[in-house]
Formats: C-alpha cells, sequence, structure tokens
C-alpha cells in the first residue's frame, strides 16, 4: 500500500466521507482512516427525514452506506486503522498507526464528537429506539407523545422547546431544583404550557424491551423513586469531542471542540477539520457534509498554493 497522500481524513463519518468525495474528485490521492464504525453517531439513528434530496424516510445507515460508495467510486481509500498519533507541525505531516507511518500533504480532522451518557441500564439497549441524543433529528417521529428530556443546560432546555412542536408532552427532568440554562430560555420553557418540570431527580434506569416505555427516576430530597411513563428519552447531559490525539498540538475551545475559521482552516497551515469535533451552532449530517466538502476545497487550494515546497519535502 502506498502510503502518501495528498489529503489524509481522520474519521469516517458524514465529514470525513464528504471531504473525501471532494478530495477524490479534485483528483487528490486520499485516505480516510477510521478505527471504528464507518458513519460515526448516525448510523445508530433508524430514520432520517430531514436531509435534503431524500424525502422518504431512511436509516442512518443506509445514508452512510451510500456515502460510502459514492467516495469510493472517485477512489478514496477506507483504511480501517486507528491512528495513534499524529505530526502536524512540517511541510509535510505524519498519521501513525499500528501498522507503520503515513504522509500527508494535509490533513483533515473528522473525528467527530460523542454525547455524554447516562450510563443507566436500559440506556444502550435502547440507543435508536427511543433513546436519542438529538431532537433536531428525532422529534418529529414522537408527534402526539411523551417524552422525558434529560438535563438543565441551554442545549436541554432549547431542545425541550424544540420538541413541543411535535410531542403532546415534554417532561424536563433536572438534579437540581433550578436550571442552569440562560434566563431567556428558562422563561420561554417556564411560560410553555407543554413542559413540565421534574426538580432534583435523577433517571436511574430506561425502561422497554423492544421500544422505550418509560423511566426510573429518583428525587435526591425525598429519596422516593417513580417510573414516569413517555415514549422517547432525549438525553442532553453534555456532548465530548473526540479530540485526544490533538492535545497541546491545535487549538481547541474550552470544551475541547476545534477552533478554524470559515474555510474549515485550523491554526495549523495545511491542517483542515470538518464536522462535529469543530466548534460550531449546528451538529447534523448536513452541516458535517458541508464542513467537509469546504475543508476538501481548501485543502486542494493549499496544496495548489504550496505546491513548490510540497515538492522539496
Amino acid at each position: 500500500m502506498n502510503k502518501n497522500y495528498d489529503v489524509v481524513i481522520i474519521g469516517a463519518g458524514p465529514a470525513g466521507l464528504a471531504a473525501g468525495l471532494y478530495a477524490a474528485r479534485g483528483d487528490l490521492k486520499t485516505a480516510i482512516f477510521e478505527k471504528a464504525l464507518v458513519g460515526g453517531q448516525i448510523v445508530l439513528t433508524t430514520e432520517v427525514e430531514n436531509y435534503p434530496g431524500i424525502p422518504e424516510k431512511i436509516s442512518g445507515f443506509d445514508i452512510i452506506d451510500r456515502m460510502k460508495k459514492q467516495a469510493e467510486t472517485f477512489g478514496v481509500e477506507i483504511i480501517e486503522e486507528s491512528v495513534n498519533a499524529l505530526g502536524l507541525r512540517g511541510i509535510c505531516k505524519l498519521i501513525e498507526t499500528p501498522s507503520g507511518i503515513y504522509e500527508a500533504r494535509t490533513v483533515i480532522i473528522a473525528t467527530g464528537a460523542h454525547p455524554r451518557k447516562l450510563n443507566i441500564p436500559g440506556e444502550l439497549k435502547l440507543t435508536g429506539r427511543g433513546v436519542s441524543y438529538c431532537a433536531t433529528c428525532d422529534g418529529a417521529l414522537y408527534r402526539g407523545k411523551k417524552v422525558a428530556v434529560i438535563g438543565g443546560g441551554d442545549s436541554a432546555v432549547e431542545e425541550a422547546l424544540f420538541l413541543t412542536r411535535f410531542a403532546e408532552k415534554v417532561y424536563i427532568v433536572h438534579r437540581r431544583d433550578q436550571l442552569r440554562a440562560q434566563k431567556i430560555i428558562q422563561d420561554r420553557a417556564f411560560k410553555n404550557p407543554k413542559i413540565e418540570f421534574i426538580w432534583n431527580s435523577v433517571p436511574q434506569e430506561i425502561l422497554g424491551n423492544d421500544a422505550v416505555e418509560g423511566v426510573l427516576l429518583y428525587n435526591k430530597v425525598t429519596k422516593e423513586r417513580q417510573e414516569l411513563a413517555v415514549d422517547g428519552v432525549f438525553v442532553y447531559v453534555g456532548i465530548i469531542p473526540n479530540t485526544e490525539l490533538l492535545e497541546g498540538k491545535i487549538n481547541l475551545d474550552n470544551r475541547g471542540f476545534i477552533l478554524t475559521d470559515e474555510t474549515m482552516h485550523t491554526n495549523i497551515p495545511g491542517v483542515y477539520a470538518a464536522g462535529d469535533v469543530v466548534h460550531k451552532v449546528l451538529r447534523q449530517v448536513v452541516t458535517a457534509a458541508a464542513d467537509g466538502a469546504i475543508a476538501a476545497y481548501s485543502a486542494q487550494k493549499w496544496i495548489e498554493e504550496n505546491l513548490e515546497e510540497l515538492k522539496k519535502s
């Protein structure tokens, strides 16, 4: 296997696959490294109905399968290896994997992020079957139903408000007796007749066999437990960017997300980032794909502008 590439992409989610497609169509020798499941978080979503151009409901797996085949059609190599270390500072970048060292003229980081889990019984089993971490993705599936939102920060309350467009009832379950969200967001939630607050409570188990049927709550003040009957549980207790490899090597925000400019360029020449790993306001398949396309286009321009120096290395 040739270990020299124009573009190496770390991560084969929607951002990475879109970047690979655009880079390969730009006649750049392109490889994508993926240590786990091609597709990332979206493959856990059973129904996607808001991806432009696909009016019928489609699974996250099927979207990724199409993206993967399309990228491979243009010559993208998808290498199922973990990346152990990155050398990003030189004119040529180094990517270390268990099989050896790869070289690339540019690198696109598309390692994604993962929601902080509750780590309670039933959560893993029912993920994609009523347990969700994205109201924007799945909210419309709960039209006329009852759902619980776990959390009390900006994201939790904003997503609870979004869910009221569809759900009959939205419970916000928070471990404290007051929200952490901004006051303006709180005020909107308190005024919404569809929202009910359950204070000082934490989930202990998500109930159901093939789909969510409820959640077992524990009240930290009264020490009582209650079963809350709901059709869905939306978890917003934090999101964690997958940037372990990058600490101390690239500019991150205070939550660990990669900082980029409008071209998806990081603070390191020739290094770009795309998708959920980036500091941004909306994390969706469509925005990840857009990031990937921009990053690949920008990487191509950077190679063209620095071609003479790259040839010397």
